[in-house]
């Protein structure tokens, strides 16, 4: 594909996305920023999240996923299901009623500053390496794509994609999020559909006959019950689903953000259902496009690469599909990067300022412009992280850092499950501490299981652990015969 017309395509969606923040951020205040004046139609919340949720890892690896691990990954999307179930009836009626504009202020209510401080830095580490990475996975496919043959520096692209987010996030915040990431969705889904379409054509498939052929096919197996040792056994995918949606969507700030936008709990909770069911079938349409790649690429002797995540790019943009499948897979890649990487910053933009700033008393004018020094900062801190990932150039590196940071949710699962299921006070001082081994103890455990366990490898499931270990952490630092009322 011409790097032309990818810049035409990347100009125009940009173009579209400033005009609409443009719009939204008009008479734009700190609330609006923050909670969106609390105004956000539930059903357009519901429809951006899904945007949000699909990040250009999962545009990318999810079609590649079917190649090793078939439909397992149905599994853990049903286990989705039961973790929004949880989030939409636990969680979120404890963040209204607490009226939060940062879900982690809720451990300080709880336990004290030292686990408030805690909970909110390792979700600034999180989001800022995961940002990081999704957008670094962009930018590295506009950078070979496009920007390779005109000798611009990667670092240039890199701060081109940020400023552009920062551009159209700046001002408005959430409230011109949630209907970006409604536009983004829009595309990101009408990108994979047409991509379908094309494929299906190139093959001489009806409608019925692919549907014939994606179900007969070998990639199609969804259940998983004969091997416990197996990653994919129903019973790890499913519980370690619910607990990443309770973790990662329940526990987020970028999610919860969006939620709490909406006018009333009631909205919140119809957003969260919608939503939860919305992404079976969404996802099902992405395995559906890894089966057919598969499917293509054995018919067109396209070698099938040693990391499954590249032949989707591969056969986009390497002419064996009509033009209109590259324009489609880069707008559905920027599409899905940007729509999570835009609400990202914004997320960390507001858990940075209230959580860690922590700056009450302040007039709405100074709030303001401490908000943008943050909204700033975050930006160049998230082009330096991924300029260092650029500079390792170790996939094994860097899926490590990616690994651990996402190990950092499991101390948040522990101190929401501790402060909600019991009445114990804390030590509050020591709660650093715990948050830091559980992790650590977490990794140890993922690298040697299979000797310490008999073969047994862990997957998703080490949420749960990690968990766990932070939970029974606690109740070591518990306080005997001291309780909490009930928040």
């Amino acid at each position: 594909m011409e790097p032309i017309w990818v810049i035409f395509i990347i100009v125009v969606y940009f173009g579209v996305l400033l005009l609409v923040g443009a719009y939204t951020s008009r008479n734009a205040t700190n609330e609006s920023f923050f909670l969106g004046n609390r105004q956000s139609p539930w059903y357009v919340v519901a429809f951006g999240m899904l945007g949000a949720s699909l990040s250009g890892v999962t545009f990318i690896s999810v079609p590649g996923y079917v190649g090793n691990s078939q439909f397992s990954y149905l599994q853990l999307v049903m286990g989705y299901l039961l973790g929004y179930f949880v989030v939409a009836n636990v969680l979120l009626p404890l963040y209204y009623r607490l009226n939060l504009t940062s879900i982690y202020t809720y451990l300080d209510t709880r336990f004290g500053f030292y686990s408030y401080k805690t909970g909110a830095t390792f979700f600034l580490i999180s989001r800022v390496i995961g940002a990081s990475f999704r957008l670094f996975l962009v930018a590295t496919v506009l950078q070979v794509s496009v920007f390779d043959a005109w000798g611009v520096p990667f670092i240039v692209t890199v701060i081109v994609t940020i400023l552009l987010i920062w551009l159209y996030t700046n001002r408005g915040g959430i409230k011109t999020i949630i209907w970006t990431d409604t536009l983004q969705t829009a595309i990101l889904l009408i990108a994979v559909v047409l991509t379908i379409y094309f494929i299906a054509k190139q093959m001489d498939l009806s409608f019925v006959q692919m549907v014939k052929v994606i179900k007969g096919s070998e990639h199609s197996r969804t259940w998983f019950f004969d091997d416990w040792n197996d990653k994919r056994h129903f019973i790890k995918q499913f519980f370690s689903g619910a607990f990443i949606t309770i973790v990662m969507t329940g526990l987020d700030q970028d999610m919860m953000q969006k939620n709490l936008s909406c006018r009333n709990i009631g909205d919140a909770k119809k957003n969260m259902y919608w939503y939860g069911f919305a992404f079976l079938p969404v996802n099902l349409i992405f395995l559906s496009l890894g089966v057919l790649l598969f499917i293509f690429a054995n018919q067109q002797g396209i070698p099938i690469p040693e990391q499954t995540d590249e032949l989707f790019p591969i056969i986009a943009t390497q002419g064996y599909l009509p033009k209109v499948v590259s324009i489609l897979f880069i707008l559905g890649i920027v599409a899905a990067a940007y729509s999570s990487a835009d609400s990202a910053l914004t997320a960390l933009t507001t858990s940075f300022t209230v959580d860690i700033l922590n700056p009450k008393n302040k007039t709405e004018n100074e709030l303001k412009r401490i908000r943008r020094i943050v909204h700033i900062s975050i930006s160049i801190l998230i082009a330096i992280v991924i300029m260092v990932f650029r500079a390792v150039n170790d996939q094994n590196v860097i899926s490590a850092i990616f690994t651990v940071a996402g190990y950092t949710y499991g101390p948040l699962l522990g101190l929401y499950a501790f402060g909600l299921f019991t009445r114990f006070k804390v030590r509050d001082k020591w709660v650093p501490i715990v948050a830091i081994i559980s992790p650590i103890l977490c990794y140890f455990l993922s690298m040697y299981s299979e000797i310490l366990f008999n073969g047994f490898k862990f997957g998703f499931e080490l949420l749960m652990v990690n968990g766990a270990i932070t939970f029974f952490g606690l109740l070591l630092l518990s306080k005997r015969g001291e309780r909490v009322e009930q928040i």
